[in-house]
């Protein structure tokens, strides 16, 4: 055999073996680097911004590369991202949206050693799984404090979609707390469409709403904003709003989606994870009740927390009691 010829079989049999070492590298769900897909900036929304700084805590606790792209909203965005991020060795991808179920669904037979995850949907597949906030019972404590707190006997939510479980767990805690109050409600359908809410925030406010809920990340913020400066007391969405105004703001109900992308790394590297539909709630630590206002009283605020440790050991609310 010519010198030449070894070299070509020597140098396949090295690619072979390279090749046989990064598919057992996969095949042990070892996260080789990780990435986050958003819909709009990481930056101007609080929901953005807990996925990017859980995407940080899995780079800094597994010493891996991290890589996010922004105004991911469309399939071609999703399948030409995808494309790119795996071209660069991410094997672990976080869609930070519930919009990206069906797309990731799509396209995961492609990526077959690449692990896919969401939020707040219910498409799953082999390699795709879905991460579900439990949100019932936050509506529900918060509903409770806003039934507590109004003046009017008029408490207003402006939601972006109406599936939201928040939405009806906050209307049976309003009603549980103060049977006598009315609860009006409106639908953005959109999650970022803030000029539609301050609209219907508007409308809430002709009604005489004396507390406002607004469950949309996007929009919550201003809504808080207008609300303080009318006098109006407000829920806070997603983080802790009360920095906006300390008093405004009853409490917050707040979803720690961080604490999620590091839960799910440890799971991948575990190899712990299949296609599967994920729920979190308070007994996880995923979702918590934000600061009280100092206009709540004291002893209001024991009740919630003491139906909040209640309901951790037993998942009953007040009205399952």
């Amino acid at each position: 055999m010519h010198t030449l010829e070894k070299r070509y079989i020597i140098i396949l049999i090295g690619f072979i073996i390279l090749l046989s070492g990064c598919s057992s590298y996969f095949d042990q769900g070892k996260i080789q680097k990780a990435g986050m897909l958003a819909e709009t900036s990481i930056h101007d929304q609080a929901w953005g911004a807990k996925g990017y700084k859980g995407l940080l805590a899995i780079r800094d606790k597994y010493d891996v590369d991290v890589y996010f792209k922004e105004g991911i909203k469309t399939e071609q965005d999703v399948a030409n991202a995808v494309d790119e991020l795996v071209n660069h060795g991410v094997n672990l991808i976080f869609g930070h949206s519930s919009a990206y179920g069906k797309f990731f669904v799509d396209i995961s037979q492609e990526y077959p050693d690449v692990q896919f995850v969401y939020f707040n949907g219910g498409y799953y597949a082999d390699n795709v799984i879905s991460l579900n906030f439990n949100a019932h019972a936050m509506g529900y404590f918060g509903g409770m404090i806003a039934g507590k707190m109004t003046k009017t006997n008029q408490v207003a939510i402006v939601a972006a979609y109406e599936w939201q479980p928040e939405i009806e767990g906050f209307y049976e805690g309003v009603k549980y707390q103060n049977p006598d109050a009315e609860v009006h409600i409106d639908y953005v359908n959109d999650w970022n469409d803030e000029k539609s809410a301050l609209e219907s925030f508007e409308k809430m406010r002709d009604v005489n709403a004396d507390v406002i809920y607004p469950a949309g990340d996007a929009f919550s913020s201003e809504m808080i904003k207008l609300a303080s400066k009318d006098g109006i007391y407000a829920i806070g969405y997603v983080s802790d709003q009360s920095d906006i105004d300390e008093t405004a703001v009853l409490t917050s109900t707040v979803q720690h989606a961080d604490k999620l992308y590091e839960l799910i790394a440890k799971k991948f590297n575990k190899g712990e994870l299949s296609g599967q539909i994920l729920t979190f709630d308070f007994q996880d630590d995923a979702i918590s009740l934000g600061r009280f206002s100092p206009d709540v009283p004291e002893e209001f605020q024991e009740k919630i927390k003491d139906a909040i440790d209640v309901y951790k050991k037993t998942g009953m609310l007040p009205n399952e009691r």
